[in-house]
């Protein structure tokens, strides 16, 4: 059990100890994403949002959730934060559906890394942006969280490569070819009818909870 760095030598938890890690320039991106339909996208470029400009109170939470992330996530030590940058890029999809991508860059000068800062900025980002257009539609999705990149460090330099996921999504999609045979889907205009008609369903059921 001692060979795990967060257990003490009675296999109970710990901080581990940073105190003769040297210092130096550390950074790290981490990325989230928040897929949503037509109705919610418009409501957030259009600034029609009853409680505010959604990505400029999205970004104040990605960049709180940074400064708190030791007091979330047990292990962490809290560390000087030297810089937090929140960026945002649409992504338009099929079936007048929207992917809101959220990059979280974080950097320091210490002695441990700054990549759950980054992961924390991001989760929090995403989660302001499905708080704050819930009463629009409720079945918004939040995508994967992910480090894309770090640098500084013993551990040295990380950068995700973009192949990585491919057998992943292959296994996605085999798994949805099984169940849109098994749903006697034949045709991309039967399944799109079918998603339709679930968004259909879970909005209206969305409204009966709201009154």
């Amino acid at each position: 059990m001692t060979d795990f760095t967060h257990f003490n030598e009675q296999a109970r938890a710990k901080m581990v100890d940073i105190t003769d890690k040297k210092e130096s320039s550390r950074k790290a991106i981490a990325h989230s994403s928040v897929q949503m339909n037509q109705d919610v996208y418009e409501n957030i470029v259009e600034q029609k949002n009853k409680k505010g400009d959604v990505l400029a109170v999205a970004q104040v939470a990605g960049i709180m959730g940074a400064k708190q992330t030791s007091s979330l996530i047990p292990m962490c030590h809290p560390i000087p934060i030297s810089g937090v940058d929140l960026s945002f890029e649409w992504l338009s999809l099929e079936n007048n559906m929207y992917e809101l991508d959220i990059a979280a860059e974080v950097k320091t000068i210490g002695n441990t890394g700054v990549e759950m800062e980054a992961l924390t900025a991001a989760s929090a980002t995403a989660l302001t942006v499905y708080d704050m257009c819930k009463a629009i539609d409720k079945a918004m999705i939040i995508g994967q969280t992910y480090l894309q990149e770090k640098s500084g460090g013993k551990s040295g330099d990380f950068k995700r490569d973009e192949g990585a996921g491919s057998s992943s999504l292959q296994q996605v999609q085999d798994s949805f070819d099984g169940e849109a045979e098994r749903l006697g889907l034949e045709t991309e205009e039967d399944v799109v009818d079918l998603v339709k008609e679930i968004r259909r369903e879970m909005h209206e059921e969305g409204k009966k909870r709201d009154k």
